[in-house]
């Protein structure tokens, strides 16, 4: 008989799971509400039966010269009054001409509170078992809800909590649980705060104010850990450091990890096994090109790095180590002309059979999770809050770092690790 609570040693390669956002803003352009509630208040037109809002002139010109972003954004005469009042009911935002920013963000902040009521979270050495029914004699395993991650209440049942999390929905033992008032400040603590890039490219400035200096350039869909959140702003770590970036051009969300179905966990260790055999093959025949032309610079092949008895992650760290001194540059690919963090990564692993996204925050649920820093092996590919390096082992990682220091080694810990994957 399986017990409901696992404890087992935390030493071992995690599980691949799933994430979900809770999402407190809306659109792939936006604006501030505030910025949008004081257009609609100074233009609307005085009678009750319209609906539509135009800009004035000084709300259009502040926001199409605005240096937060490096791209087009929309103005705000193309959003309708009607279109505002819907953001405002999707945010749960109860905006005022006096202070209405504040007020939106203490109703959210509120919402998400009463939301994290409702959840239930693993509070177990590894995993509690998600159960067909509330027995453990009766009860088929449908799958694992790992510790500190999350499922929706739905029903209390002598002692067993039903859940929804993820594809799975069924029991677990309310003892190796918390949920209601318990769970609020449990959620938060486990619960990652994330700003999604929503333009094309955004500056992270050194302060919260346009006047700021610009620190680095983030580009849209990359995903960034909240550290502190503001008046319109909210401050993230780069690989340059901490910065700002306007509100206005972030979605925020607050992801959890959710169960694991026992068919998903099938087939994520069927498809991990398949990749690491066919990516292992691939650097034992040498498919890689054998030097990569750049004037006189070249690099030695994937293939040259790897025998019967390497390790294909050892053999990643070492060819991606030859490449220390190159150029940084930003959206770049190239091992010998300049890659970005997660170019370089991406273009070091191209050499040995394996597609990964060129982007940092899509590398965090590549390959499978590895149970921190103190358990990561060479090869590994080891994220942080927009950036991405590769794990050379003693400690240090090998990484493109920014455009004055270029790809060079540095301790891994360096910076909060947000998650350790692993591909061979």
């Amino acid at each position: 008989m399986s017990i409901d609570a696992s404890a087992a040693s935390s030493n071992k390669v995690k599980t691949v799971l799933p994430q979900a956002g809770i999402t407190y803003a809306l659109g792939d352009n936006q604006v501030s509400l505030s910025a949008l509630q004081q257009s609609v208040d100074e233009n609307s037109p005085k009678t009750d039966n319209s609906s539509s809002v135009s800009t004035s002139k000084e709300a259009n010109s502040e926001i199409a010269n605005s240096s937060a972003v490096t791209d087009e954004t929309p103005l705000a005469s193309t959003i309708t009054e009607n279109i505002l009042k819907d953001i405002q009911s999707a945010t749960g935002a109860v905006i005022s001409k006096k202070d209405g920013a504040s007020e939106g963000a203490s109703t959210a902040e509120e919402a998400e509170e009463e939301r994290f009521k409702s959840l239930v979270i693993a509070k177990v050495n590894d995993y509690v078992n998600v159960r067909n029914l509330p027995s453990e004699e009766d009860g088929e395993i449908i799958g694992k809800l790992y510790d500190k991650s999350v499922g929706t209440f739905i029903e209390e049942d002598n002692g067993w909590y039903k859940i929804k999390s993820g594809t799975v929905e069924g029991y677990v033992k309310a003892q190796y649980c918390v949920t209601g008032e318990d769970a609020v400040e449990l959620a938060k603590e486990v619960g990652t705060r994330i700003a999604t890039v929503t333009t094309t490219t955004l500056k992270v400035r050194s302060g919260p104010g346009l006047d700021e200096e610009v620190l680095g350039l983030v580009p849209i869909e990359d995903e960034l850990v909240v550290e502190e959140e503001l008046d319109g702003w909210v401050k993230v770590s780069i690989e340059e450091g901490d910065g700002y970036v306007s509100l206005d051009y972030v979605t925020l969300s607050t992801e959890f990890v959710e169960a694991e179905s026992k068919e998903e966990e099938e087939a994520r260790l069927a498809k991990e096994k398949a990749a690491r055999e066919a990516a292992q093959a691939a650097a034992r025949k040498g498919t890689s090109k054998n030097a990569e032309s750049s004037g006189t610079a070249s690099y030695n092949s994937a293939s040259s790095y790897t025998t019967d008895t390497s390790s294909i992650g050892s053999a990643v760290s070492q060819f991606a180590q030859q490449f220390v001194g190159n150029p940084y540059v930003y959206g770049g690919t190239s091992l010998t002309n300049g890659a970005d963090c997660s170019g370089f990564v991406m273009s070091v692993y191209a050499n040995f059979g394996v597609s990964l996204p060129h982007s940092s925050g899509a590398d965090r649920s590549v390959g499978a999770a590895v149970d921190g820093l103190a358990n990561a092996q060479s090869g590994d590919i080891v994220c942080y809050s927009g950036h991405v390096a590769i794990y050379i082992g003693n400690g240090q990682i090998v990484h493109a770092s920014t455009a004055a220091t270029g790809i060079k080694i540095s301790n891994a810990d360096y910076r909060t690790v947000l998650a350790v994957r692993r591909i061979f």
